[in-house]
């Protein structure tokens, strides 16, 4: 029997500390991502791995932890390395692993970017060679004790492309119950599937993390889709959406629950799956086939009660919709003082006081613009280009005229900013453009051919926006001194902008 040892020879790069004398520093990459392997990362380390292949890998360990979790082991992910001859010996590379969340791991640091030789780990040679699952035992100098090895080769169009092997130390193997004798029953036939290029399946959607796991519940349906074994969780689960009476040897459907996963699953050999609610309690429903020599012989079905997840959503939802109507009704009231501004200027006989009714108007209006931007939107950012447009139609209906015309232009985008952000910046602008109307165009300017020109330009990097109002007028001449004597306007602006 091998000892399996992996050697430290390899010196093309540092040896970092990876805690495992068993095995190799990498020889091929330096270091590689935990737990985030990506057909990218087989094309770049393995050239005869195809595209198609790697991707085939990619969606293996999109959710092998449902594999890990039932055969309470860890799993490491081999990928053969090629060789410059026949006489060379065989070396294979781990390009990912994962540990169990049912039982101990063995490896507390990650052995990604490790290579072994085919004398150090003769069960993952003779599973690439052969293509056959290959159950052995082997010594580990580091743990002082025997380690079980399961070695399952990845089938993908007819051809090996890397090798599964399952590890556990023999010490901590769990007592076997009927959970243990299941959940290694269904690893295996799981692993046939793979030793069959029958698993993971072509086009399947890997569930989100928040999807059912094996902890969370899982059922086990002979092939006509009736209730052979059901975990503890998974009977919490289905006592939660009022699932009495006795399970075992009944379907899903006869058991109460209103859901055609297992039909699906089972008549198109693919996984399925569903949300099923109930009395406020929501379980999502995750039905595997179980295939042998391409017949569905039974299905794995893993529950999960995301009841607490949807009601935050709910009230996700719900605090949206109630700050949608926040800004709704902030708008309204906005416009509800600024018709009573109107209608007491109408009362007034000073001009002075008329133009400073109508200004503040303005810039009442423009906050509203943002309120009744925010108010369609969800969350609390808004695209300032969508309030500049209604600004500047604004600023066009109440300063301009046909005797007094000119032309705005808008270049660039803003991106989304956040709601007092977008007000400020709006009653800003407001006053810069009333700022030009009123003093960049004398009325003999306004008689020119050449149309008067008012350009808005919005740059967006480094997450940062730059604003500039750019007018064609007459300028400020040299005596004025703004900072000496501001306006109100101008006193406004530079306020708001010091708090940006």
């Amino acid at each position: 029997m091998s000892t399996g040892e992996f050697d430290n020879s390899a010196t093309r790069y540092p040896e970092p500390t990876y805690g495992h004398p068993d095995y190799d520093a990498p020889d091929v990459i330096d270091d590689a991502d935990d737990g985030d392997f990506t057909a990218e990362h087989v094309g770049l380390i393995v050239p005869p791995v195809e595209i198609e292949a790697s991707r085939h890998l990619h969606r293996l360990v999109a959710g092998w932890g449902m594999l890990s979790d039932l055969s309470f082991s860890d799993l490491l992910l081999y990928v053969p390395l090629p060789v410059q001859s026949e006489a060379e010996e065989k070396r294979f590379l781990v390009v990912n692993q994962m540990r169990p969340n049912t039982g101990p791991t063995l490896f507390l640091d990650d052995v990604v970017g490790r290579t072994m030789s085919a004398a150090q780990r003769p069960a993952v040679a003779t599973a690439a060679s052969s293509g056959e699952i290959v159950d052995t035992v082997i010594d580990s100098v580091w743990l002082g004790e025997r380690i079980r090895v399961t070695a399952i080769p990845v089938r993908f169009h007819d051809k090996v492309v890397a090798v599964i092997a399952s590890e556990s130390a023999l010490s901590t193997t769990r007592q076997p119950g009927v959970l243990e004798e299941v959940y290694l029953e269904v690893f295996g036939r799981l692993a046939k599937m793979v030793s069959a290029g029958q698993f993971p399946f072509e086009d399947e959607e890997v569930l989100a993390a928040g999807g059912p796991r094996v902890g969370d519940g899982v059922i086990l349906l002979d092939q006509l889709g009736k209730v052979a074994f059901t975990s503890p969780n998974a009977i919490s689960a289905l006592r939660r959406l009022r699932i009495s009476g006795r399970i075992q040897g009944a379907s899903l459907t006869e058991l109460g629950v209103e859901t055609d996963t297992t039909y699906r699953a089972f008549f198109t050999a693919r996984p399925a799956a569903e949300e099923v609610e109930r009395n406020e309690v929501c379980v999502v429903i995750w039905c595997i086939p179980l295939l042998n020599a391409s017949n569905v012989d039974g299905g794995l079905v893993l529950l999960r009660d995301i009841s607490e997840l949807k009601m935050r959503d709910r009230l996700l939802i719900s605090k949206d919709a109630t700050i949608r109507e926040i800004h709704h009704r902030v708008k309204n009231n906005l416009q509800t003082i600024s018709s009573l501004l109107r209608l007491q200027g109408r009362r007034l006989t000073e001009p002075s006081a008329k133009a400073a009714i109508e200004e503040s108007v303005r810039r009442i209006r423009s906050i509203a613009l943002v309120h009744e931007i925010l108010s369609r939107e969800d969350g609390d950012e808004v695209n300032f280009s969508e309030i500049l447009r209604p600004l500047v139609r604004m600023v066009e209906e109440g300063l301009t005229s046909p005797d007094r015309p000119l032309s705005f232009e808008m270049i660039g985008e803003s991106g989304n900013l956040p709601s007092p952000t977008a007000t400020s910046l709006a009653v800003v602008l407001t006053e810069l453009l009333q700022n030009i109307v009123d003093h960049a165009y004398p009325p003999g300017l306004l008689m020119s051919e050449e149309l008067p020109k008012v350009r808005i330009e919005m740059l967006q990097g480094a997450g940062v926006l730059r604003v500039d109002v750019i007018d064609d007028g007459v300028g400020m001449s040299g005596e004025a001194d703004p900072e000496r004597r501001p306006s109100l306007g101008l006193s406004i602006v530079t306020g708001l902008i010091s708090e940006l």
